[in-house]
């Protein structure tokens, strides 16, 4: 009976992957390490109507694919992401907002000994609230500390973990006495099947105006190598117009040959007076009337002594 239903299991296991294969053109190959069944029943649920979360033994997905590749040989391309513990997203809803919907439905969790980090792990400086008998374990890591008022104080952030690295007893103790949960574990993107491609999620990220930056630098360089070895093509014809009219206006100038669109650069080097624009003149005005009083007064002061200079000698 119980291998009867384990072969139940694996026909039903199988056609349902075969289906969805052959329904669904775009999946995320995810990553399930660390993601109990809990979360995972909450991750179902929140994709339900939206996108199917299939899992499996690697050997299994293997033979369905291979049993499909006759009819879907794009599907080979998906078989070097086969390894570890991975499952599948299968949608036909916009990839982005599935992909924000996996990164949503992520929990924290403690450091535990010799779990390998997923990011690095700061602690910040602060007052532990821990008392002095605890300074073993901050000494053990060389982390300054100093006591303030009975308790034990950071004096800076402190890097503890690298990301990659594996998580030791005195990390995981020292993380669980401040009660920080540096990570969060959900299902992970590995890769995009996208009818027939594999890319990376990191490609979810680009926005149209970056593709426009990209096209926009490609065309630059391209009218740019044009111009240079002298080959006409449409990104280089409209600069190749430019100079063009440029030496004809510096031909024109030069000469007394004029044509219509000349006519304004040689008008105004002939005369640039014509050209420029009448400065304000009020704004002047009583600038220059401050120096006429003065001058009056000293002349009026100059003329006082002078008279007061003859009244003496007579």
């Amino acid at each position: 009976m119980v291998k009867e239903g384990r072969r139940t299991w694996k026909a039903g296991y199988f056609k349902r992957l075969q289906e969805c294969l052959q329904k669904y053109d775009k999946c995320f190959i995810v990553g399930v390490d660390n993601v109990r069944s809990n979360q995972m029943q909450k991750i179902r649920i929140s994709l339900r109507g939206k996108a199917v979360l299939l899992m499996g033994k690697n050997t299994m997905i293997r033979k369905v694919i291979n049993s499909m590749l006759e009819t879907y040989p794009q599907l080979e391309k998906i078989m070097p992401y086969i390894k570890d513990n991975i499952g599948f997203v299968f949608t036909s809803a916009d990839l982005i907002s599935i992909r924000d919907e996996i990164n949503r439905n992520v929990v924290e969790a403690p450091a535990k000994a010799g779990a390998i980090a997923p990011c690095d792990v700061t602690i910040p400086q602060q007052n532990t609230g821990l008392g002095p008998e605890k300074t073993s374990f901050f000494q053990a890591l060389s982390i300054p500390t100093k006591i303030t008022r009975g308790t034990i104080e950071i004096l800076n952030d402190v890097f503890l973990i690298k990301i990659g690295d594996k998580v030791g007893a005195s990390e995981a103790t020292l993380l669980g006495m401040l009660k920080i949960y540096p990570f969060t574990y959900g299902l992970s993107l590995k890769q995009v099947y996208d009818n027939g491609s594999i890319y990376s999620p990191a490609i979810l990220d680009i926005s149209p105006s970056d593709i426009m930056d990209k096209f926009l630098a490609g065309v630059r360089n391209l009218a740019a190598v044009s111009i240079s070895i002298g080959h006409p093509t449409v990104a280089s014809a409209p600069h190749s117009l430019i100079n063009g009219f440029k030496k004809l206006l510096a031909v024109s100038v030069a000469t007394d040959y004029t044509f219509k669109e000349s006519e304004n650069i040689k008008n105004f080097l002939k005369d640039p007076s014509k050209f420029a624009v009448a400065a304000p003149v009020a704004a002047v005005a009583p600038v220059k009337a401050a120096p006429a009083k003065e001058v009056k007064k000293e002349e009026s002061e100059s003329d006082s002594d002078a008279s007061m200079g003859m009244g003496l000698f007579d």
